[in-house]
């Protein structure tokens, strides 16, 4: 059984915060149910009564107050993710971006476009920069370039009296 654990006395400020993060629509769920979680405990409700509310465990519901009594409303969002993060130097992240914008056809490749899997391959085998899919999107979307998957459905109309049939 999890322990009682107090919630410190909210500011008005806080207050405020947390039921504009609680009636958010845009908000991640995540953050809503963290704020909904702190509230109903400032309304006076236990631990076991907000997890059956919110469909959580016991145990999660102690967590998020304990963090909010220590940090405050900044200790309800996530924190970075695990492993030491991927380091590459300025002209790692250069060669990227340039290899990026550059045609697959103009560095001797067969393909028309890139894809992160092709683009990450051949960062790997020219440059010896070993990057992840993931990553080099991030890296990517960090300098500005949108990544999308190129869709083609045809290469020339299955139909070659098309365009008399289709009118205007």
């Amino acid at each position: 059984m999890p322990k009682v654990i107090a919630l410190r006395a909210l500011s008005e400020k806080e207050r405020e915060e947390l039921s504009r993060r609680r009636r958010s629509r845009t908000a991640p769920k995540r953050e809503v149910e963290r704020a909904t979680m702190i509230l109903l405990r400032a309304e006076g409700k236990s631990t076991g009564q907000i997890a059956q509310e919110i469909h959580c465990n016991q145990d999660t519901v102690t967590r998020w107050v304990k963090r909010f009594n220590g940090v405050g409303l900044d200790g309800l969002r996530d924190r970075a993710g695990r492993g030491r993060p991927a380091e590459y130097s300025e002209a790692q992240r250069g060669e990227m971006i340039a290899v990026a914008r550059t045609h697959p056809q103009q560095l001797e490749q067969p393909y028309g476009y890139w894809s992160l899997r092709r683009l990450a391959d051949y960062l790997r085998e020219t440059y010896q920069i070993a990057v992840s899919k993931s990553q080099l999107e991030r890296i990517l979307e960090q300098e500005g370039l949108r990544w999308y998957q190129e869709k083609t459905y045809f290469t020339e109309r299955p139909d070659p009296d098309f365009a008399e049939k289709r009118g205007r």
